[in-house]
């Protein structure tokens, strides 16, 4: 089997990535995550997974390396990392009592043959109607700055919502299993 190389130093994608029981090695992506005109949150996502792959494949002969990113999107208005807790307030401020749409794009890579294949999975949240202090006491309780969307699904934050609509609620997290199983196995990756 070819190394696996997880395109990430994201805690959160290491421990779900850790779910599959197979070894695997980090390795931190150097890329320009800039939005470009007139990019759709898929287009965006699709290309910085794949650009994230191909970064860190440039280090890792002879190996299977996995990129993702991810965005959240309400109201048409792409939401990402907030970095700061007005910020973190002001995007739940948002999304309260609205759909939020979770676009996820998870590209893996095989630097031996050169090629790679690229998917963006949807995931949808629907959120309560909150007020004011209860986003307070969230943020202040989850501190979630470096979270899209602004909130841990996999911790407090599923008190947030009404609802979750989607194939893999990993992909809530930042990284489709199911769909990364799916890729792994086409490339002679064989899991129980």
């Amino acid at each position: 089997m070819l190394k696996l190389v997880l395109g990430s130093t994201s805690p959160f994608r290491g421990a779900l990535l850790a779910k599959l029981g197979i070894p695997f090695a980090t390795d931190a992506p150097h890329i320009d995550e800039a939005i470009r005109d007139g990019e759709s949150p898929e287009q965006l996502v699709a290309r910085l997974a794949k650009a994230k792959a191909r970064d860190v494949a440039q280090r890792h002969a002879g190996a299977l390396i996995i990129g993702s990113d991810q965005v959240a999107c309400v109201d048409g208005r792409i939401l990402g990392k907030p970095g700061s807790r007005e910020n973190a307030i002001g995007q739940l401020a948002t999304a309260a009592g609205k759909t939020v749409t979770f676009h996820t794009g998870l590209c893996l890579f095989n630097t031996a043959e050169n090629r790679g294949r690229t998917v963006v999975e949807p995931f949808k949240v629907h959120f309560r109607a909150l007020n004011q202090d209860q986003i307070e006491r969230y943020v202040d309780r989850e501190q979630p700055f470096n979270c899209a969307g602004s909130f841990k699904s996999e911790g407090y934050g599923i008190t947030l919502f009404t609802r979750l609509e989607g194939r893999d609620p990993n992909t809530l997290v930042g990284l489709p299993l199911i769909q990364l199983v799916d890729m792994l196995g086409q490339e002679g990756v064989v899991l129980p």
